[in-house]
């Protein structure tokens, strides 16, 4: 199943044509990842309800943003394996990654015990969920080796999924369980434009995760593959070590950069020619109507001036 916005559908359906019409999901606005997981695990638990499937037989539900580089595979799998016996046992199940530096960008997995679980000898509890820490805390989290980062995959039962939901965000649980009711019927879409703008805007973590940790009821299984969540135009340049050319990585058909006693990214969608003299750590995003100047620090802050165009109602440059 894939939940992704209206405008990547067709996109999608290029890369996965064996994927099922009612098991693409199509948010007709965003929502970000509370409506987008939970209307998932919506659809999937009304199936287990009409094959008559009792919550202890029900589905165990995979989450992972598509934008993430994982390898070796292998890893990754075995790591989504013992996630999923330990969800059976009744938890919600993330998969953290170990922290290779004292990143900023990322929220943090305090864990605790092992927990005892046949099939998963790494699964241990989780004692709390942090938010994204400042430089020496972060590095105090590294040091402890307490922590991992927290990369937003989930496994769980999508009824337990679900009950946490109800409990935490009521009007949201409520939204997401009449378009599930609606899902593969004639009233899908007219259900779904009526009640998706409704919908409370909300991460996993605070509606989810957060709350159900606070209550004992996550586990985590710690990853030990390489992972880069692609937040940036920094990771884009860490991901094309071929496009580098001496301290500077170009990317574009055919860009047209002049570079001395620079270091950074650019991205060219032109023909116009951008020239960087003695600029350090720098990220330029050149298309034909818009021009993106920050510097790889500050790649994580693009969203924020997505959402101040929207407010200024500059959206056709978005």
């Amino acid at each position: 199943m894939v939940v992704t916005g209206e405008a990547h559908g067709e996109a999608v359906l290029g890369q996965i044509p064996e994927l099922d019409a009612e098991d693409l999901v199509l948010e007709p606005e965003p929502k970000d990842s509370a409506a987008a997981i939970g209307l998932a695990a919506a659809i999937l638990h009304a199936r287990d309800l009409a094959a008559g499937r009792t919550a202890s037989q029900g589905t165990i539900m995979g989450s992972f943003a598509a934008d993430h580089v994982i390898a070796p595979v292998p890893i990754f799998q075995d790591a989504v394996g013992q996630a999923v016996a330990t969800a059976a046992t009744g938890k919600i199940v993330t998969i953290g990654i170990k922290p290779t530096h004292p990143s900023t960008a990322f929220g943090y997995i305090r864990t605790g015990e092992t927990y005892q679980v046949a099939d998963a000898p790494d699964a241990h509890h989780v004692v709390e969920f942090v938010e994204k820490p400042g430089d020496q805390i972060a590095q105090e989290y590294v040091a402890s080796g307490d922590y991992l980062w927290n990369a937003g995959m989930f496994v769980a039962p999508v009824s337990l999924l679900l009950d946490h939901l109800a409990a935490a965000e009521p009007e949201l649980h409520a939204g997401l369980t009449e378009i599930s009711a609606a899902w593969g019927t004639a009233r899908q879409e007219e259900t779904l434009a009526r009640i998706w703008p409704t919908l409370p805007k909300t991460s996993i973590d605070y509606a989810v995760a957060e709350p159900a940790a606070d209550a004992g009821d996550v586990a985590v299984i710690p990853g030990n593959f390489t992972w880069d969540d692609v937040g940036d135009f920094a990771a884009i340049a860490r991901l094309n070590p071929a496009a580098q050319q001496e301290n500077m990585t170009v990317l574009g058909k055919k860009p047209r950069v002049y570079s001395e006693d620079s270091s950074g990214v650019v991205v060219s969608e032109t023909q116009r020619v951008v020239a960087l003299i003695g600029v350090k750590d720098i990220v330029v995003v050149d298309t034909e109507d818009a021009l993106l100047v920050t510097t790889t620090d500050h790649a994580q802050s693009v969203k924020q001036a997505v959402e101040a165009l929207k407010e200024k109602g500059d959206s056709d440059v978005l």
